[in-house]
């Protein structure tokens, strides 16, 4: 039976390959994704290596900051070559434009001499001298020479001698937001901190653990209250390593996921395979009972077949994941993003993973139709044609559907119902996995009507070429169903994430509107934004409401929070704030509002009396309102502008909404605010248009990678399908010989095999787009209370044509081979 399986394997080379494809591809998805995360922990753990080996010893503060007293005493220590501090806080860098750049201000550092990775000119010598960020010295224009102006903590203006650009390695933070370098002293002058976040220590002979020893006693690090932390650079570069090990598992865990979904699909193609290929074979199956083969060793046979399409398919798999892995890394290398990567290569570890995973999927699909062979009776070798199979609906299918859909059901209508968050969103989507089987279970009966539905235009139009393939479409039920359900994933996927990211950009977009109907948002980028600055936009022509809202730190019933106010004629006007409960009407002394999440977070109800300190006094308010989160520019707590004009002198956080005055070109508006914040380079001007633009981009940026990585589940299918003919096409052989016989043309012929893969494919699309409207729907019930329901029907018009088009291409080869079959000799094959 060994040889016999084999013989079988290589007598068809072309349904072999045809056969493992699917599953190569899944396993090329997986293996790839292991390939691109290892080969970036490799770089990340290489960088930390190289960083860890230009340091001996490391102290770090357990809180706060590293004082100039520390600096000292480790430097006094026997042993001690050279000892660094670190310094970090906020020094934005002006551009060329006049205004800081980047959205968030740059950081501001002093990084050791040793640690510092120069890639043009020079590091900072003397004060006075700072060296750029690469990819922000880019993007500003700037190069080693010229002379940048940065911001100190102040809001003031110092010039800088820029002498070289420098690489951030491996600190996301810095990469970020961008960061220009000083010296020891400008930096601490710059930010304005206090104090080191790091004192990198390097020996002058002593080990690294001795040393350690040494700073550490001098230090006092081993008493139970110390404020320092002292490590070997090793230790460091481990403890750095291990958080970057979290955070590559969040990704690796997001990839493979699209891997599962692939895999899951190529399961489904092998099984309508297998299935297809044990009836192909009935005549041959039989006659090797016939011959003396058991059930057993029928059912082994079928197994076999299915170890080796599976062993083949892993083994390619991995190749191709290879590639896929090593392809990503030169895309990344290829747009500088700043991500160490380490040489390709494929672990153990990946190799073990891909093979089981191809062998495993493949066999575990093989099972059943295996289990079919096995009941071939012996006299079937004495048949001249094999007979299709009568699909019967049957009593236990209906049950097992029944009960699916009840459940799945009922769990989509418990967390519609639910109070929207995570908890919600998992309920739906249970229910949605749990209606899901009942179509897989269902398919072979829906497939039929479908098949009618989607057929009944090219039927129409094609003439007799389609109504032929509108029946062989519709003649079995389960192979139909297979066939397309795992187009259905695919589509259901993408269908579901597409009315998801539609809604949640039309929600976001009428809560804007509707909470803050504003044409401009100036915020500082560090800092505030000065009160003169509010009076002097106040006093511009061009310009209508200006609502100013404040903000100053302190502690709410003992917890720190952010305590403001807005222009109280703004309420109702500019800002339209929606209650979760109690109400804004009448918002005054005596009073405050806050966020749920914020009176969540403190156990509070409308009604409760609230501590708010301030630096005259405790105030005593009653929560008048808890406001709906959602999108909000308020405080997290809001109290009367009045009152917090009284009690609090100092602001931490001021934004001003602006309204471009009745008649007013935004043109005019715009640049009435940029002539009143010019002396303010570090206010920006955003409008609300520009708000949206910016979100829209993110939202269609996401949609693209999704639909991408669910895109290889869509080819998938789709070579399931082309598989489904292709067997097919070899199968009824001699019915497109007679029917050829009987004056259909050959271009005939090819035109009823790319109808019927035609209606597979729209089979496929409609069920996929139901399911995903359906559940798509149900997942923005459970984001928010207010939800504007957005289908976009132009992008679902384009996935069902796609799938349709799709279908047809995929038909393309096998309709040729048909057209080009031998009347006579495919009429008198057996």
């Amino acid at each position: 039976m060994f040889k016999t399986t084999l013989a079988g394997l290589l007598a068809h080379k072309l349904r072999l390959l045809l056969t493992s494809l699917a599953i190569t591809l899944g396993v090329g998805f997986i293996a790839g994704t292991f390939v691109l995360t290892d080969t970036i922990d490799a770089g990340f753990n290489r960088a930390f290596a190289d960083d860890a080996a230009t340091v001996d010893v490391v102290v770090l503060p357990t809180e706060g900051d590293l004082s100039r007293e520390t600096l000292a005493r480790v430097r006094a220590v026997t042993g001690v070559r050279d000892a660094q501090p670190m310094v970090r806080g906020d020094a934005p860098l002006i551009g060329k434009d006049g205004r800081t750049a980047g959205d968030h201000p740059t950081m501001g550092v002093s990084i050791p001499a040793s640690r510092l990775k120069v890639t043009g000119g020079h590091g900072p010598e003397t004060d006075g001298q700072a060296v750029l960020e690469k990819n922000i010295a880019r993007t500003e224009g700037f190069q080693p020479g010229d002379t940048i102006s940065v911001l100190d903590h102040r809001g003031a203006r110092h010039d800088f001698r820029l002498v070289g650009t420098f690489d951030v390695g491996l600190d996301a933070d810095l990469a970020r937001l961008g960061a220009v370098a000083f010296t020891p002293a400008d930096a601490l002058r710059m930010t304005g901190e206090k104090g080191f976040r790091e004192i990198a220590v390097v020996s002058a002979g002593p080990s690294p653990e001795s040393l350690r020893t040494a700073v550490e006693a001098a230090l006092g690090s081993d008493a139970p209250k110390s404020t320092t932390i002292v490590q070997t650079g090793q230790r460091r570069a481990a403890d750095l390593a291990e958080k970057n090990g979290v955070s590559m598992t969040f990704m690796k865990v997001g990839l493979l996921l699209f891997g599962v979904i692939a895999l899951l699909v190529a399961g489904l193609v092998i099984y309508n395979t297998f299935n297809i290929l044990v009836a192909q074979r009935i005549r041959e199956m039989a006659l090797l009972r016939c011959i003396g083969a058991t059930r057993r060793q029928v059912f082994v046979s079928i197994v076999l077949e299915s170890a080796v399409v599976g062993l083949i398919s892993a083994v390619l798999g991995l190749l191709v994941g290879y590639g896929l892995g090593a392809g990503a890394v030169a895309v990344l290398q290829g747009v500088e993003a700043d991500l160490p990567t380490g040489s390709v290569s494929l672990t153990s570890q990946t190799i073990v993973i891909g093979l089981v995973t191809g062998l495993v999927v493949t066999m575990a699909a093989a099972l059943l139709p295996a289990r079919h062979a096995t009941r071939v009776a012996p006299i079937a070798a004495l048949r001249t044609q094999v007979e299709e199979q009568t699909f019967r609906t049957g009593v236990t299918r209906m049950i097992f559907a029944a009960l699916f859909t009840v459940a799945g059901a009922a769990l989509t209508a418990l967390g519609v119902t639910m109070e929207p968050g995570e908890s919600a969103l998992f309920t739906v989507m249970g229910g949605g996995v749990l209606v899901f089987f009942a179509v897989l279970i269902l398919g072979p009966v829906i497939v039929k009507p479908l098949s009618g539905l989607a057929g009944w235009l090219p039927a129409r139009l094609f003439g007799v070429p389609g109504r032929l393939a509108l029946a062989n479409a519709r003649r079995n039920p389960g192979r139909a169903a297979t066939t397309t359900v795992a187009l259905t994933i695919g589509v259901t996927l993408i269908t579901f994430m597409s009315v998801l990211t539609a809604t949640v950009r039309l929600t976001t977009s009428k809560e804007l509107d509707r909470q803050f109907p504003i044409d401009y948002l100036v915020s500082a980028q560090a800092g505030t934004v000065p009160g003169s600055v509010v009076d002097a936009l106040r006093g511009r022509s061009e310009l209508a409401d200006v609502t100013d809202v404040r903000e100053a730190e302190t502690t709410v019933n003992g917890r720190e929070f952010g305590v403001g106010a807005v222009t109280q004629s703004a309420f109702g006007v500019s800002i339209k704030p929606e209650a979760a409960s109690g109400s804004m009407d009448g918002f005054g002394p005596g009073k405050v509002a806050m966020n749920d999440s914020v009176a969540e977070d403190l156990g509070l109800k409308v009604g409760d009396t609230v501590t708010i300190a301030s630096p005259k006094g405790d105030l005593r308010l009653q929560l008048s309102a808890v406001l709906k989160s959602g999108v909000t520019l308020l405080p997290p707590i809001t109290i009367p502008e009045q009152t917090f004009v009284q009690r609090f002198d100092t602001v931490t956080q001021r934004i001003v909404l602006v309204d471009a005055a009745e008649g007013v070109h935004p043109d005019l508006a715009r640049r009435a605010l940029e002539k009143v914040t010019a002396a303010h380079p570090a206010i920006k001007i955003d409008s609300t248009t520009a708000m949206r633009g910016q979100f829209d981009e993110a939202i269609d940026m996401m949609l693209m990678i999704v639909i991408g990585l669910l895109g290889l589940a869509v080819v998938i299918s789709l070579l399931g399908i082309a598989n489904t003919l292709s067997l097919s096409v070899h199968e009824r052989t001699r019915e497109s010989a007679l029917l050829r016989a009987l004056g259909l043309t050959r271009a005939q012929l090819r035109g009823m095999l790319s109808v019927e893969a035609l209606v597979l494919g729209l089979v496929g699309a409609i069920v996929g787009v139901v399911l995903g409207i359906a559940y798509g729907w149900a997942a923005t019930q459970t984001m928010a209370d207010r939800v504007y329901f957005q289908l976009p029907v132009g992008q679902i018009l384009i996935f069902v044509v796609l799938s349709g088009l799709a279908g047809v291409l995929a038909a393309l080869l096998p309709a040729r081979r048909a057209a080009r079959t031998s009347i006579v000799g495919s009429l008198v094959a057996s």
